[in-house]
């Protein structure tokens, strides 16, 4: 995965301790729970600790011990055990530099589940296809990486591909990874929906949000709210394609701007309703975080335009075959991996570049 330098701490044991220790002391208190809230973030960053100190004590242990059999294995010349224990480092390898990965995911969200939305771009059919596309691309990713997914919300294009899609990707760390996916996604092809065969630039915008627990307040002023029912387009059994079970939440922020969410996936409209709820806070989540840094951004002087110009990644497949990622410059000329969830060095490149 990643080339890191020997003398680079990966992961501070100490630090970590001694802040664990400090948790201790705290939950120890007569009056700790006096106030439960407080209480209960307490307790909830000692686990948020002790997760990576045990994984991180487990690794080590493991390490010295497969170096201490690979001395044994040199002294005694034991070449099939030898063999045995280089696989088995160079396992340890990865899972370390996945461990170190890991550890420098820590937004107060990016240990969440990820809710993921695509709209395709201007250009109708080339551009829904290529939802489509991207759409397949991230279940692949899921699916090889050991999280699970389920469709929130899915709108079929009028002849192919899709007009809208909701992916709620559940496992840790799900947010942490798939938040360096968000952005416009461009590419070109040589269309198969072109009789002539010419080449065609299509381009889908791909929205990463946290999904948010009750723990985290977000506000939602109901007078700004609508909420419309409708019919479930797609598939899920003949009670969902007969009722208005479908839910569509419209958000107005301000004057400029609003929201609009939808799930059609569950049975019910109440639940349907309380997953696109449970969206729509996590998008308002994620809109005031990005204003954020974007009243930072202003105040340090930096203007950065959000136009489908600024692609944060080109997929090419004519007259050449190559993916680029024009924030990090990682380029992957396997196309065909890519498409099949192929993500990491992407990702990886992505999550070691410094951001503000």
């Amino acid at each position: 995965m990643t080339a890191w330098k020997r003398s680079e701490v990966i992961f501070d044991l100490t630090k970590v301790e001694a802040e664990i220790a400090v948790l201790d002391k705290q939950i120890a208190r007569s009056d700790f729970w006096e106030e439960v809230e407080e209480a209960q973030e307490v307790l909830k960053r000692r686990a948020h600790l002790q997760a990576p100190r045990d994984r991180w004590q487990k690794l080590a242990g493991q390490v010295q011990e497969a170096l201490g059999l690979l001395d044994l294995a040199v002294e005694e010349g034991d070449m099939e055990v030898l063999q045995e224990v280089q696989t088995e480092l160079q396992t340890l390898t990865q899972e370390v530099e996945h461990f170190a990965l890991e550890s420098m995911l820590r937004g107060t969200t990016d240990d969440h589940n990820a809710l993921l939305s695509i709209h395709p771009g201007a250009g109708g059919t080339e551009s829904q296809d290529w939802a489509d596309m991207l759409l397949r691309m991230y279940m692949r990713w899921a699916e090889t990486h050991g999280y699970t997914y389920e469709m929130l919300d899915l709108q079929p294009g009028e002849e192919a591909g899709l007009k809208n899609a909701t992916l709620r990707v559940v496992g840790q760390y799900a947010y942490g990874y798939l938040k360096a996916e968000t952005g416009v996604h461009r590419l070109v092809r040589i269309s198969p929906f072109d009789a002539a065969k010419r080449r065609h630039t299509s381009f889908a915008a791909v929205l990463v949000s946290p999904e948010i627990d009750a723990s985290v307040h977000v506000e939602i002023d109901e007078t700004c709210l609508r909420v419309d029912t409708y019919r479930s387009s797609g598939a899920g059994g003949q009670h969902v394609n007969v009722t208005d079970s479908a839910i569509r939440l419209t958000y107005r922020v301000d004057d400029t701007t609003k929201i609009v969410v939808q799930c059609q996936n569950e049975r019910s409209q109440h639940k349907n309703r309380a997953m696109a709820m449970s969206v729509l806070r996590s998008r308002l989540y994620t809109l005031e975080q990005q204003r954020q840094r974007e009243r930072v951004a202003e105040i340090q002087g930096e203007k950065k335009d959000i136009a489908w110009g600024n692609q944060i990644r080109s997929y090419t497949l004519a007259p050449y075959q190559l993916v680029k990622d024009h924030r990090t410059g990682v380029e992957v000329g396997n196309v065909s991996a890519v498409f099949e969830g192929e993500l990491d060095p992407f990702i990886t490149a992505y999550l070691l570049t410094p951001h503000d």
